[in-house]
């Protein structure tokens, strides 16, 4: 039997990176598997690749939430697993360079949308489900022009130990992974030029005892832990999947 057999899932960011990479492994692993998305075709591409269910939506819109939840609703009538992935945020600034605009957006994707994403799909979600939220490891250190970012992951991070506690009676566990630096696109983009991408990539190596970056598929791999029954009396709990960056290397 694999890991999700019977289960409903559902990743948000499911299109790329570290989303794709679980929605990949769900799918193996026996889930039927819904991904969300803002870009269309790159959600579609992804569906398609994994045989998931693809509902274009933007966390940071209630709407979107709410349809996201209706087409789920309607099509598998439950939700046994949550991986509330989606995220994000504006160019790193420091407290004199920070904007508030700036400082919404990535308020407004990452604890915003977080939270009412886990607000509307608890009404589809058993007892006994599982809900894990992706973290960061720039919410366990200081480093310089990550305010706005790490503080918002730092707020999911308490909102999920709340989360675990209100949700306890119902056997439904909340969990956050903590991915180290990941290969993504995402990460990519932080070089901005292409051809600084190598360079990018040596040093976010080098911020880890284990001297490289993940792969998105190693990272799936503890989301698929915490997605199921093999993470069956963790919940409030961070897992971190980072190479040793936060534990071994702390920020000083």
């Amino acid at each position: 039997m694999t890991e999700l057999d019977g289960k409903v899932a559902l990743v948000t960011g499911g299109a790329t990176g570290i989303g794709l990479a679980a929605a990949t492994l769900f799918a193996a692993e026996g889930a039927k598997v819904f991904i969300t998305g803002r870009r269309q075709a790159e959600l579609e591409q992804a569906a398609a690749a994994i045989g998931a269910t693809a509902i274009r939506g933007d966390i940071a819109d209630l709407a979107d939430l709410d349809a996201i939840a209706a087409r789920i609703g309607e099509t598998a009538g439950r939700l046994d697993v949550l991986f509330a992935n989606a995220g994000g945020g504006d160019a790193l600034a420091s407290i004199t360079e920070l904007r508030p605009d700036s400082f919404d957006f990535t308020f407004g994707v990452n604890v915003r949308g977080t939270v009412f994403t886990v607000q509307k799909m608890l009404p589809l979600m058993p007892d006994g489900s599982s809900i894990v939220v992706t973290g960061s490891t720039s919410a366990s250190r200081g480093n310089a022009g990550f305010g706005a970012y790490s503080a918002s992951k730092a707020a999911v991070r308490q909102f999920a130990r709340v989360w675990a506690a209100e949700l306890a009676s119902r056997g439904i566990r909340v969990n956050v992974l903590v991915p180290g630096p990941t290969d993504t696109p995402g990460l990519r983009s932080i070089a901005g030029d292409p051809a600084h991408v190598p360079a990018l990539l040596e040093q976010m190596a080098a911020s880890t005892p284990l001297r490289r970056v993940a792969n998105p598929a190693e990272i799936a791999q503890a989301a698929l832990f915490l997605a199921s029954g093999r993470s069956s009396f963790m919940t409030g709990s961070e897992l971190f999947a980072d190479g040793g960056e936060v534990q071994v290397f702390p920020a000083v």
